[in-house]
């Protein structure tokens, strides 16, 4: 390994299935060295993670790297947005962390909608309108299914808010993170003291939002992992917020992200506000926004449909009618939580790998549907497609992309965006530059661009058909529970 030419820096990505861990060369962007370890999630209705998990992760995640991870001077943490970690008088989980992806709290969430002005007023008050996603859903499934464990709760902080914690000891978030809440107030940025009265839960339990830029702690004694001590401690963000500051995005090119969530965001100058409750008016981690739309079902929804029919996933074949809504683990983006998957139009003479098409498409259907809304007017129609997560190496991916959008497909060459995006965190702390800028220095954006294809119309016609027509018996699914 050959000598880094600037100080070394740590970003960690803690995302739902794993912790993975980058050691990065400031002056440069070079990967030092990384490291991954696993975590479980529950099955069944709900979804779940010990958050005691994710820091055993990343300490095996950080010994991979080797001595790097310990000459570090500076580490930022991203991570899995929305989950609801609850934690006791010591620090220690009252219970498993409600994740992004458990939509048991879909009734709270309609009743806080309701209760709070209807949709229009919430995307007003704090940029978005609450799914079952949602931080705040879940603190009133929480109290009112488990008020005991509401009751023992002394601190209440999102997945990357516990790992910053367990290194500086001290309680801290960041705007583009605590702006995935639904009690965060996009346009005072400062929590939302009427909406937490509403539910119950009180300021005090919530962790300090760290200012762009701000040194959150230094690291402490007694943490166990390769750091030394007094090393720096940048604020972290969300995962997206991350994977933005690891593209050192600028306003108005459109990123679609496929990991087990499907997204697709822009910067913005312009405080998002969408009634409609499609596009999340999040907050970035440098000081604009990050207007986004997220879907349930993306590579492992695609990836059971490709395991039931015994196919590789990119065994696709064109040329079929048929038409699949993946929404196995019911739906944000349409905001259908309890739905299932839909298959229409099946014939004689469909084959499995025109099934497993089917099923990407109704997939890629869902996120275009979003971009139109996420882009300002004056975003530019032409502007390639940023394609990014662990389904953007995919050829099945890619093409679908490219069919049915009908823009240009760019494809970066960088991988674990968002660790890079901490790590370009973590080095605007000790170069003192912005951390988008950090990421542009690096280059981390450069790669091939497919070029444009002309748009499907008819299979995006179609999809959107059988989504109205099939509405009522989704929703139904809804109204049973």
């Amino acid at each position: 390994m050959s000598a880094a030419e600037g100080p070394l820096v740590v970003g960690v990505d803690t995302s739902t299935q794993s912790t993975k861990a980058l050691v990065v060369d400031a002056a440069t962007g070079r990967v030092v060295a990384s490291g991954q370890a696993p975590h479980t999630v529950s099955s069944g209705a709900g979804r779940e993670s010990d958050p005691r998990e994710w820091w055993d992760a990343l300490g095996e995640a950080l010994n991979q790297c080797g001595e790097a991870a310990h000459e570090a001077a500076a580490v930022s943490i991203g991570g899995q947005q929305h989950g609801l970690v609850t934690l006791d008088g010591q620090g220690e989980p009252v219970r498993p962390a409600l994740l992004w992806n458990d939509v048991r709290s879909a009734p709270q969430a309609r009743r806080l909608i309701d209760e709070l002005g209807g949709a229009k007023a919430w995307a007003e008050r704090t940029g978005s309108v609450p799914s079952a996603s949602f931080t705040v859903t879940k603190w009133a499934w929480l109290a009112e299914h488990e008020p005991e464990a509401a009751r023992a709760v002394k601190a209440v902080r999102l997945p990357h808010d516990y790992l910053t914690e367990r290194l500086t000891g001290e309680g801290t978030t960041d705007r583009g993170d605590a702006s995935g809440t639904g009690w965060w107030a996009s346009g005072t940025e400062e929590y939302d003291e009427g909406i937490l009265a509403r539910v119950g839960l009180d300021p005090a339990l919530l962790p300090r939002v760290v200012r762009p830029g701000e040194v959150a702690g230094t690291v402490r004694d007694g943490h166990g992992l390769p750091f030394s001590k007094g090393t720096l401690v940048a604020a972290g963000t969300g995962d997206n917020a991350a994977a933005a500051l690891g593209l050192g995005l600028r306003p108005g090119v459109p990123v679609l992200s496929l990991g087990t969530s499907g997204t697709v965001y822009a910067v913005s100058q312009r405080r998002p506000a969408d009634p409609t409750g499609t596009v999340a008016g999040f907050a970035d981690a440098r000081g604009d926004w990050l207007p986004l739309a997220c879907t349930l079902n993306c590579t492992l929804a695609v990836d059971r449909v490709a395991a039931l029919l015994h196919l590789d996933r990119e065994a696709v074949e064109p040329g079929t009618d048929a038409t699949f809504l993946p929404f196995l683990d019911g739906e944000r983006t349409p905001n259908l939580p309890h739905s299932s998957g839909l298959l229409y139009g099946l014939r004689h003479d469909t084959t499995a790998g025109q099934l497993l098409q089917a099923a990407y498409d109704g997939a890629v259907h869902s996120l275009l549907g979003a971009l139109d809304l996420v882009l300002d007017a004056d975003a530019d129609p032409s502007a390639p497609l940023l394609l990014i997560g662990g389904g953007a190496r995919g050829s099945a991916w890619q093409q679908t992309v490219r069919r049915l959008s009908g823009r240009p497909v760019q494809i970066p060459e960088a991988r674990e965006l968002v660790a890079l995006g901490a790590a370009a965190q973590a080095a605007g702390l000790l170069t003192g530059e912005d951390a988008a800028a950090v990421a542009r220095r690096w280059n981390t954006a450069a790669g091939p661009v497919l070029d444009a294809v002309e748009r499907d119309e008819a299979t995006l016609n179609r999809i959107t058909g059988v989504l109205s027509d099939a509405a009522p018996l989704l929703e139904r699914d809804a109204a049973s529970h």
